[in-house]
């Protein structure tokens, strides 16, 4: 998943992408555990992705107080 694929989406897909993200780390986890699991890789690629997509949310966030505060001291 590249950024700018993230940016593209708004912030309920954003949430929603993460919390299937989540649901798959947790596949991940017990299908280590029973031995099924042969990419341990996609530990590290999933993290990752979260990390990206609450990196993204995390800018916004950013931007719209910035919007904010400019918009109280004019």
């Amino acid at each position: 998943m590249f950024i700018d694929e993230i940016r593209a989406m708004s912030n309920d897909e954003i949430l929603d992408k993460i919390e299937d993200l989540k649901v798959e780390m947790y596949t991940y986890r017990l299908q280590k555990e029973s031995g099924e699991l042969k990419d341990t890789t996609l530990f590290r690629k999933t993290r990752r992705d979260i990390a990206r997509l609450k990196t993204a949310l995390r800018e916004r966030e950013l931007a719209a107080e910035l919007i904010a505060q400019g918009g109280q001291n004019a």
